[in-house]
């Protein structure tokens, strides 16, 4: 396996993640991340970063680059590389939707690819102007690598965070690719790096706006009941739980996203 490729993509996961952490910071007054560092079963580990503050009821920001000997799911001994950054917010204001973001690159003996995307879920309160600015500038991201991508990666966004026994999306819709290999190595690369540099731009300007907006008691009670629908569907359908279980992946790391209180 190509070590220096390895580094390249750690080191830009790493910096890509403190930018977003310092970013989260920056609205709040008197909180700050505590991080934990974790090792894996067979080489590398990662690190969990954990926010509880009052505009982020919660939010985790976390980092993993892991060698194993059996990729997940393999029946036969399929050494394996993995590295990524996985992001969840639980906003203390029901107005400010959550949002999820993660990129990864996986890497085996017989090939490698790209994954990843970001989608905002709002919970309970739809606001168009916000899901328009997510959209468009995820959009302008994209066409700088190739006017087709934003239609298919927002194709499979719709498609992957459908929750059928609710039969309807997650939320809003946003962008996801997986298993993304176009043959042209440094052409991938640099959109995924493109994903996951754009990712403050479709999100900040939303908290922004709606960190400070007055809410109800009732409408505490409706986002409650929505983040049910969103720990349904991370329980029960998303790749990336299902992966970091197969792979012995940090259990606490893994389990970040879900809210700190939900209702059904």
């Amino acid at each position: 396996m190509n070590t220096e490729r390895h580094k390249e993509l750690t080191d830009f996961i790493k910096d890509l993640r403190e930018n977003i952490i310092g970013a989260f910071t920056s609205l709040e007054m008197r909180s700050t991340f505590e991080r934990k560092p974790w090792k894996y079963q067979g080489e590398g580990g990662g690190e969990i970063a954990l926010l509880r503050g009052e505009v982020f009821e919660k939010a985790a920001v976390n980092f993993s680059a892991i060698y194993g000997d059996k990729f997940p799911g393999s029946e036969s001994a399929s050494p394996f590389f993995a590295t990524g950054v996985s992001l969840i917010t639980h906003m203390s204001n029901p107005h400010a939707p959550t949002v999820h973001m993660n990129i990864r690159y996986i890497e085996t003996q017989s090939k490698h690819w790209f994954g990843g995307g970001y989608d905002l879920t709002p919970m309970g309160f739809y606001y168009e102007e916000d899901k328009d600015h997510f959209h468009k500038t995820c959009e302008q991201n994209l066409d700088l690598f190739d006017k087709n991508l934003y239609q298919e990666f927002s194709k499979h966004a719709a498609e992957y965070f459908y929750i059928p026994h609710r039969k309807k999306e997650r939320g809003v819709g946003g962008i996801f690719f997986d298993d993304y290999n176009t043959g042209n190595y440094p052409k991938d690369l640099s959109m995924w790096m493109g994903v996951g540099n754009s990712f403050l731009d479709t999100i900040m300007p939303i908290y922004e706006k709606r960190r400070h907006q007055p809410y109800s008691a009732e409408d505490k009670k409706k986002q409650l009941e929505m983040r049910g629908h969103y720990v349904e569907f991370n329980l029960v359908y998303d790749r990336g739980t299902k992966f970091g279980f197969q792979s012995g992946g940090n259990t606490e790391a893994i389990l970040c996203s879900m809210p700190p209180a939900a209702t059904w």
